[in-house]
């Protein structure tokens, strides 16, 4: 594989415990249960132990699916999906761009103004809107009218400084942090829903034609000049001002990492040849999954009662979308077996999802 291999391994699990632990440690001296809360504690924490021999094991165990991933479509659990971008920023780059960022609960849009070789970034705005959780799950037209309707609210408060000259139509960026399979820099049909979002309807679609057509109706003179995922843009970023940059690691809402790869080493990559001789790949790696990764019960129960059971495992272990569920989860069987929180349990600790 490439010049560069980064492996992150941690445990939402662990996360949790260590919160957990903090109202363990203020609560011990309370109570005759105390010692069983303690119990549950040591139980957790002894399952979420991660040695180094063990995180060899889950290195060399992504390391197998990365090269299955890279030599045919669906040979892997990591889909090691080929970006189309073989040429990253220099930071010669120079003019107004805008960029749409759609990758959680949250989505943002932004606009810069490059300056070109030596000047850099002179300015950037950018917005950052909350997405209603009825639109996660509703029909794809109402959730790209809803983005597309912020993103001509954000473009109709542009500056002077951001203007185009007469004749020029806006550029945008889509960065879309979903399992996407590409077939051109600025195309790609959604291959699943992540992080709480299910749009039956969407997958199979082109999300650049679902963009665009919503962009249309708002009467927005904009064209989509690339699709990227937010690893490969933060890829992208790094290399914009560090010209050593070969990977990007996510851990936010969820998880995934992308890096740059010898073309030579991708033999299911049919395309037209790099003219960089390298390609960035776009692991998504949240689907990895492996015996070796330090799953609990509460990883357990909670991927199967989730939406999309089986699936992400890798990110429901590590990533902001699900950290707060695994500490309801402890905190819950605390207060069932050890009555943590008094005889009665409370009623919002049993609500799933309750602690973000």
């Amino acid at each position: 594989m490439g010049r560069v291999t980064v492996v992150v391994v941690c445990c939402a699990a662990l996360a949790a415990g260590v919160a957990a632990a903090v109202v363990v440690c203020r609560r011990v001296k309370r109570g005759g249960k105390c010692g069983k809360a303690n119990g549950i504690m040591k139980e957790f924490e002894e399952k979420c132990r991660t040695p180094a021999a063990k995180l060899k094991l889950v290195a060399d165990a992504m390391t197998v699916e990365m090269h299955a991933g890279l030599a045919s479509e669906g040979g892997s659990k990591l889909k090691m999906i080929i970006s189309y971008v073989d040429n990253l920023p220099t930071g010669d780059e120079k003019g107004t761009y805008y960029a749409l960022d759609l990758g959680g609960t949250n989505f943002r849009v932004l606009r810069v103004h490059l300056g070109g070789k030596g000047v850099g970034l002179i300015n950037q705005e950018f917005a950052e809107v909350s997405i209603p959780p009825h639109l996660m799950t509703g029909t794809s037209d109402a959730l790209f009218d809803y983005i597309a309707a912020e993103l001509a609210k954000f473009v109709s408060q542009e500056s002077e400084e951001f203007k185009l000259s007469p004749g020029r139509q806006r550029e945008l960026g889509f960065t879309f942090s979903f399992p996407v399979m590409q077939t051109s820099i600025n195309t790609g049909t959604l291959v699943r829903w992540t992080k709480g979002f299910s749009i039956d309807e969407m997958v199979g679609r082109d999300v650049v034609e679902e963009l665009s057509r919503a962009m249309a109706k708002q009467g927005l003179d904009m064209s989509v000049s690339a699709l990227v995922n937010d690893t490969v843009g933060t890829l992208a970023g790094g290399r914009y001002t560090n010209k050593d940059v070969v990977a990007a690691v996510i851990l936010g809402t969820g998880s995934n990492a992308a890096y740059v790869e010898r073309a030579q080493a991708i033999p299911k990559w049919h395309g037209v040849p790099s003219k960089s001789g390298e390609m960035v790949i776009n692991m998504e790696w949240g689907n990895f999954r492996s015996s070796h990764l330090p799953l609990s019960e509460y990883d357990n129960a909670m991927d199967a009662e989730s939406l999309n059971p089986g699936e992400q495992i890798f990110e429901k272990m590590i990533s902001g979308m699900y950290l707060g569920e695994i500490v309801r989860r402890v905190l819950l069987r605390m207060a069932q077996e050890a009555a943590f929180f008094g005889d009665t349990v409370p009623p919002k600790l049993e609500v799933p999802f309750a602690l973000r």
